[in-house]
């Protein structure tokens, strides 16, 4: 969902439509899969950035010249705690000193007042798009990121669960410059969850403790010890306090 803090908008299936009305009105485009998406107009999900007491990314970043990353999670239960609440898990390339991310992963949004599941890629800064498969908590969930070379990008999400796969060739000029598998919140407000599993995270082919991650904890949530590339988000961390009172964004990216 873009640079490590940003904005995303958020997309709604029927379950949750009264939760339009807390936001602009999304554009309808293709998906280069075959299968349409919403894309959001406006801001979203991003590079990291330094802005907070503690990261607007929570998991492991890798820093160094990669090409593939990939890995799973498990989908919580999560408790809203207010509307403003969004937060997702996805895995990528770039934005860790670089103003590119190429991301993909899933949205859990507390707007209606209950979690909203969504699953989306970001080739930020361009704006997030959104599948329209359907997602749940519990869901066991594959992601890709892979730079193909000359710019072209292929993103693949998979949910084991659900048996459904989306995957998109897309191109940007970016860097290369770092892979991570975390967690994040463009409105600085994550919901409740006791804990969130990755798992079989790999970078160019090995697994990602061989590329010695950096350790970011946010909104309170920490990483555990990586461990064959797996290794659990859970409550613990020192919880982030904004420099002023987080507003829900117009458009959320990641």
């Amino acid at each position: 969902m873009g640079k490590n803090i940003g904005t995303r908008r958020n997309r709604f299936t029927g379950r949750a439509a009264a939760a339009g009305l807390l936001l602009a009105a999304v554009a309808l485009a293709p998906a280069c899969a075959g299968t349409s998406a919403l894309a959001a107009s406006a801001a979203g999900f991003g590079s990291h950035t330094g802005r907070f007491q503690d990261s607007n990314w929570g998991g492991y970043v890798a820093t160094g010249s990669f090409s593939t990353i990939s890995g799973s999670w498990t989908e919580p239960h999560v408790t809203c705690n207010s509307s403003n609440d969004l937060f997702a898990p996805w895995v990528g390339l770039d934005g860790y000193g670089s103003q590119t991310v190429e991301q993909t992963g899933v949205q859990t949004d507390c707007s209606s007042g209950s979690p909203v599941l969504s699953a989306w890629y970001e080739m930020y800064p361009a704006a997030p798009v959104y599948w329209n498969d359907p997602v749940s908590e519990g869901d066991s969930i594959t992601a890709s990121a892979v730079s193909n070379g000359g710019g072209s990008y292929t993103l693949t999400l998979t949910d084991n669960t659900q048996g459904w796969t989306e995957h998109v060739d897309q191109n940007l000029g970016a860097d290369n410059a770092s892979a991570e598998a975390v967690i994040e919140s463009p409105t600085q407000s994550y919901p409740s969850f006791s804990e969130l599993d990755f798992s079989g995270v790999t970078v160019d082919g090995q697994s990602f403790d061989a590329t010695n991650p950096q350790a970011f904890t946010s909104g309170g949530y920490a990483p555990g010890p990586l461990s064959g590339g797996s290794f659990s988000m859970t409550p613990g961390g020192a919880a982030r306090t904004p420099h002023a009172p987080a507003e829900r964004p117009g458009v959320i990216r990641y």
